[in-house]
């Protein structure tokens, strides 16, 4: 995952990856928050612990554990929204939840970007 433009006065990034198709509502796969504003991109196998080597923090999801949880639908082809958010502070949270990173960031977001993908379990 990578992006570029983030604005100035960002002090840290914020990454919810949720998935709202789920058949008991949004279904949230990762809370990723406190990401230095520096960071352009995450490499792949992020390590679940509280706290990354870069500085970064992970939050619970909804499997109720740290870090990423993959996609695993029952069935259809579900959605799987990842929210980068610049905010003008960081966050310093202990292994919050999505709804506490979402309450923290409230008048601190100065940008917002979103990627869709898409994934179908093989039956």
């Amino acid at each position: 995952l990578a992006w570029t433009g983030v604005p100035q006065g960002t002090q840290s990034l914020a990454l919810i990856v949720d998935d709202p198709d789920a058949p008991r509502g949004t279904w949230v796969h990762w809370v990723l928050y406190d990401i230095p504003a520096q960071e352009s991109s995450l490499p792949e196998a992020v390590p679940a612990d509280p706290q990354l080597k870069i500085g970064a923090r992970n939050g619970k999801n909804d499997f109720q554990r740290l870090g990423y949880g993959g996609p695993c639908p029952p069935s259809g082809t579900h959605r799987y929204f990842f929210k980068l958010y610049a905010l003008d502070t960081t966050l310093a949270l202990e292994q919050p939840t999505k709804a506490a990173v979402e309450a923290a960031m409230q008048g601190h977001i100065l940008a917002e970007a979103v990627l869709v993908g898409t994934y179908q379990r093989e039956h």
